[in-house]
C-alpha cells in the first residue's frame, strides 16, 4: 500500500496507544454499554445479513461527541466477521483517494467513514453510484481527450458518523438504508464503564489510558464509574 493510501486509511495513533484501545475497545454488542434500542436494530440487521450471506446495508450513526460511534463501527464489523477499514472525510481530499480505498476492500468488508459530513461535493458525487449499485464511475485524462470508466466494485457496507447530521445532503443521506441516533447515558452505581477491573486488575494505566477515562467521564455528564 503506498504512503497516500496508509494516510487515508490509517489515522496515525502514539506508541502503545493502538494495544491499549484494542483492549478497552468493546469486540461484540453485549460489550456495548448503553444504547439499547440501537443494539436491538443492529444485531437484527446484522443476523439478517449474515443468513444472506451479503453485505449489510449502509449505516449512519449521528449523535454527539463522545458516545462511542466509532466503537459501535468496530463492533458492527466484528460481528460481521469481516474487516474494517478506517477513515474521515477530510481525508478523502479527490475521487482518486476514494477510489483507491474502494479498490482494496473484500466482499462484505466494512469502510468506516467519520466526519462523513465533511466530504467534498465532488467526492459525494463518486460516492453515490458507488453506495447504490457498487459501480465507481470516474473521468480519466482532461479536455478533448477525457474518458470515463466505470469500475465494478465488490459489495462492502459504509459506516458514515457524523456530529452534525443537519449538514449532510439528501441524496447522501438517502444513500443509507439505516439510520442510528447515539444519546447521552446514564449508568446505575451497579454498571461498570470501560474496564472490569478483575478482569484487567493487571493493566497498568498509562497516562494516556487515564485521560481517555477522564474524556470520557466528561462526554457523560452525571455518569459514575464503581471502584
Amino acid at each position: 500500500m503506498h504512503d497516500r493510501e496508509e494516510k487515508i486509511i490509517a489515522p496515525e495513533v502514539q506508541d502503545g496507544e493502538e494495544s491499549v484501545e484494542q483492549v478497552l475497545r468493546p469486540q461484540v454488542l453485549d460489550e456495548y454499554i448503553g444504547q439499547e434500542s440501537v443494539k436491538d436494530q443492529m444485531n437484527i440487521f446484522i443476523e439478517a445479513a449474515k443468513k444472506r450471506n451479503e453485505a449489510m446495508d449502509h449505516v449512519l450513526i449521528f449523535g454527539p461527541p463522545g458516545l462511542g460511534k466509532t466503537t459501535l463501527a468496530h463492533v458492527i464489523a466484528n460481528e460481521l466477521g469481516v474487516n474494517l477499514k478506517h477513515t474521515s472525510g477530510p481525508a478523502i481530499e479527490k475521487p482518486g483517494d476514494l477510489a483507491a480505498i474502494l479498490t482494496n476492500l473484500e466482499e462484505r468488508d466494512v469502510l468506516f467513514v467519520d466526519e462523513i459530513h465533511r466530504l467534498s461535493s465532488v467526492v459525494e458525487e463518486i460516492l453515490y453510484p458507488a453506495l447504490e449499485d457498487y459501480q465507481l464511475d470516474l473521468v480519466i485524462g482532461e479536455g478533448p481527450s477525457a474518458r470515463s470508466i466505470k469500475l465494478d466494485l465488490t459489495r462492502f457496507t459504509m459506516i458514515g458518523a457524523t456530529t452534525r447530521g443537519g449538514l449532510l445532503t439528501s441524496p447522501l443521506r438517502d444513500r443509507f438504508g439505516i439510520s442510528q441516533r447515539l444519546f447521552f447515558i446514564r449508568l446505575m452505581k451497579s454498571q461498570r464503564l470501560l474496564i472490569d477491573h478483575q478482569e484487567y486488575s493487571a493493566l497498568r494505566l498509562t497516562s494516556w489510558v487515564q485521560n481517555r477515562l477522564r474524556l470520557d467521564r466528561e462526554a457523560h455528564q452525571g455518569l459514575r464509574i464503581d471502584s
